[in-house]
């Protein structure tokens, strides 16, 4: 089953204040693995954004004023989404934005069941300790220091990485996949490599150790 990777920015925390959805972002993974199906957009909330908003991505109602509303860009989300199970951190905060929108434009709204929450991963797993996207980007080693604003395709990468770890998997190599994939811009490494590399002597060195195995050989240590 493949998988998608999401994340949302909104103009403020609640549905229940009005607050809308500004930025979707979506990595499709296929065994793990993202690929180049990828889904983003930004959209015109129909309303101002809120400061503390506008403090964690820096989208502003001008950027916003000219992108598509979700309406528009509705069926092909779904389309982007269906029959795929979805990956996301806080889902409920995520969940509830998306139906929302959903709702608004009438369109059906996305079952929990196919939903995935990795806080609740990471809660079970680490219980007690920090589990915030940026926590758990530490914890397990993940260069996050291009997250200078929470922005959908960034937060969709590290998520990516956290996931296969939270789960206990090897992060995965692209360059081990056989396939049309564009790796342009996501790239996995394996996080600890522990082999050995391996170093050649030189020529002189081959000679010099002959000539000490030969007098070596010479001497009697024994006696």
């Amino acid at each position: 089953m493949k998988e998608v990777v999401l994340d949302t920015e909104t103009t403020g925390l609640s549905v229940k204040d009005g607050h809308r959805i500004v930025e979707i972002g979506c990595i499709e993974l296929d065994n793990l693995i993202p690929n180049s199906n990828n889904f983003h957009c930004y959209l015109n909330p129909e309303r101002k954004v809120s400061e503390k908003a506008l403090e964690v991505h820096g989208y502003t109602d001008k950027f916003l004023a000219d992108k598509k509303k979700f309406g528009e860009i509705a069926d092909e989300f779904l389309l982007f989404i269906k029959d795929k199970r979805l990956i996301i951190h806080n889902a409920e905060f995520d969940i509830s934005h998306l139906n929302n929108e959903l709702q608004i434009a009438g369109k059906e709204k996305i079952d929990i069941k196919n939903v995935i929450d990795t806080l609740d991963i990471a809660r079970d797993k680490f219980p007690g300790s920090q589990i915030s996207l940026d926590a758990l980007c530490k914890r397990f080693r993940i260069d996050n220091s291009k997250r200078k604003k929470h922005t959908a395709l960034i937060d969709c990468e590290l998520l990516t990485k956290v996931y296969i770890n939270l789960i206990d998997q090897k992060e995965p190599s692209l360059n081990f996949f056989s396939g049309d994939v564009d790796n342009t811009d996501i790239k996995f490494e394996i996080a600890n490599n522990y082999s050995k590399k391996i170093i050649k002597p030189s020529e002189e060195e081959v000679k010099l150790h002959k000539n000490f195995l030969k007098n070596f050989l010479k001497k009697n240590y024994f006696s």
